[in-house]
């Protein structure tokens, strides 16, 4: 049985972006059973947990032969097994693969620039004046994607798991108008989210905060 590892509890604004759900989608789209084993903050320190993830974060996978950390090298881990994220020619996996290297390099840490201003320092005095940049960073990373989706519903022929990956990224800036406002990337967003591997994903996710929400205060 694969076991992955999610948070028992994360801030409201995190529910629903925790990278787990990058590998809990994935799962959902080869048809691969699984289950999540939820950890606290507390636990992601030891060095048992260490072990399986030396940065402390989630998720961390293991399967009959694997054990893997990052949410990256974890998708496409699964996605090697599955038609359904990866094509069956050489070429167009190599593509794949590449969209996937995209999303996390050349797209993620400028909107993970703009997050850090919006949310994480919000009140420091230098995050006003910051955020015109990062977010002058984030979209021109983001509107080359735009481009590429103008005439077609995915990066490539299908969906694949560059478009699993970058539908993640482009989640993260949900507190925006950022995405919602594009003509393009908007309905693309929508139609990665509509898939229902993702919205079994998702609700998995937000389920295992619901729980923890429900348990008496110790």
């Amino acid at each position: 049985m694969i076991t992955i590892t999610a948070f028992s509890w994360v801030p409201d604004f995190a529910k629903g972006l925790v990278r787990d759900l990058r590998v809990r989608w994935a799962l959902e789209e080869a048809g691969l059973p699984y289950q999540a084993k939820l950890i606290t903050h507390e636990e992601k320190l030891t060095p048992s947990y260490r072990a399986l993830q030396p940065f402390s974060q989630v998720p961390s996978y293991r399967d009959d032969d694997v054990v893997l950390f990052e949410s990256g090298a974890i998708v496409l881990h699964v996605a090697r097994a599955s038609a359904a994220l990866l094509p069956t020619d050489q070429a167009g996996r190599a593509r794949a693969t590449a969209w996937v290297f995209a999303a996390l390099n050349s797209v993620e840490p400028f909107i993970m620039g703009l997050v850090d201003v919006d949310i994480f320092n919000r009140e420091a005095p230098w995050a006003k004046e910051s955020r015109p940049h990062w977010k002058a960073l984030s979209r021109s990373g983001f509107l080359i994607w735009a481009e590429r989706l103008a005439r077609r519903d995915w990066l490539e022929d299908q969906f694949t798991v560059g478009d699993l990956m970058m539908a993640t990224v482009l989640r993260i800036l949900r507190h925006t108008d950022l995405v919602t406002s594009d003509p393009t990337l908007a309905p693309y967003l929508a139609r990665c989210e509509a898939r229902p591997a993702f919205q079994k994903a998702l609700a998995g996710q937000m389920a295992s905060f619901i729980e923890a929400d429900a348990l008496p205060a110790t």
